[in-house]
């Protein structure tokens, strides 16, 4: 089992950025591959990013790509995400998750395959 703990979330005007990390504790980190979820107010969950256990294969969603990049630190046990050029459509919470059953050099986009989730943090951006 792994615990999830997402930091960095905040207001931001539109244009502007900010960084997401998710911290990991519990089972080794590289166990898992892990994606960021967000989830506006009357949305559903949505995907945001991925990337598989090593950190070599990544995707994002057509909404964020060019903009948003997921990296991880496996010795430091963290996921990141940098959010650039933010757009007020970007406001919602945004969760960390694990997957534990993925190849070692793939990721899923469907939430229903992620085994562990953190308890969000909130990102608004204003116009």
């Amino acid at each position: 089992q792994v615990q999830l703990a997402e930091s960095g979330g905040g207001l931001v005007q539109a244009g502007g950025s900010l960084r997401l990390s998710c911290a990991a504790s519990g089972r080794p980190f590289s166990s898992y591959a892990m994606g960021w979820f967000r989830q506006a107010p009357g949305k559903e969950r949505e995907f945001v990013a991925a990337i598989s256990r090593s950190g070599g294969r990544s995707g994002y969603s057509d909404s964020v790509k060019g903009r948003f990049t997921i990296s991880r630190d496996n010795p430091k046990n963290t996921v990141n995400l940098q959010m650039d050029s933010l757009k007020p459509e970007d406001t919602a919470i945004y969760y960390c998750a694990a997957d534990r059953k993925s190849l070692s050099s793939t990721y899923v986009s469907d939430p229903a395959e992620y085994d562990y989730w953190g308890q969000g943090t909130q990102v608004t951006v204003s116009s």
